[in-house]
């Protein structure tokens, strides 16, 4: 057997008993898992200049550890210069231990790093169990290397979870550790 992330390893181990604890499941299938993560970043300014697209895919791929792509506009709009096809931003979908590991990357090294930092909102569920993020700006990342950034942009992260309501995901979500502001 392989190498197994730690994140997973707790939940397996500490995260699925507290929940069921929490909520009474009766079978351990009913007990809501993390299904995937998805890291988008709109870039509005590759309309003008094609490289911002390229910079980044580098720089979400290097925060996420999995190779992104670029998302392509379906429809033209001419107030912002836009033809149907052309890139206009960047995402990546994490599952399985490269998402454990991106979650434990995020929680303990990053989220730290925000200026002023006392936990991230709990408004933002969507009423079907899963989470958005906002990232205001990218070099909250180790990874990313600040002397090499052209622009200072933000990101959005989605946590999908298969809860069936916006309390046991949240339940989840800080068992797995994630900081959520005390109302």
């Amino acid at each position: 057997m392989g190498y197994i992330p730690r994140l997973k390893k707790e939940y397996n181990d500490r995260v699925m008993s507290a929940l069921t604890e929490e909520f009474g499941y009766k079978n351990i299938m009913q007990v809501p898992k993390l299904q995937k993560i998805v890291i988008s970043k709109g870039v509005g300014a590759a309309v003008a200049d094609k490289k911002l697209i390229d910079y980044a895919i580098e720089e979400v791929t290097k925060i996420s550890g999995q190779k992104a792509v670029a998302t392509i506009s379906k429809k033209d709009v001419a107030s912002f210069k836009l033809r149907k096809g052309m890139p206009i931003g960047v995402k990546v979908t994490l599952r399985g231990e490269k998402m454990y590991e991106f979650l434990d990357r995020l929680v303990t090294s990053a989220l730290p790093r925000v200026r002023d930092f006392n936990g991230i909102k709990a408004n933002g569920f969507d009423g079907r169990g899963n989470y958005n993020l906002g990232v205001t700006e990218q070099i909250i990342f180790p990874e990313i290397n600040i002397d090499k950034v052209n622009k200072i942009s933000g990101m959005d992260i989605s946590f999908v979870t298969d809860a069936d309501t916006d309390k046991e995901a949240k339940s989840l979500l800080t068992e797995l550790g994630v900081p959520f502001k005390k109302n």
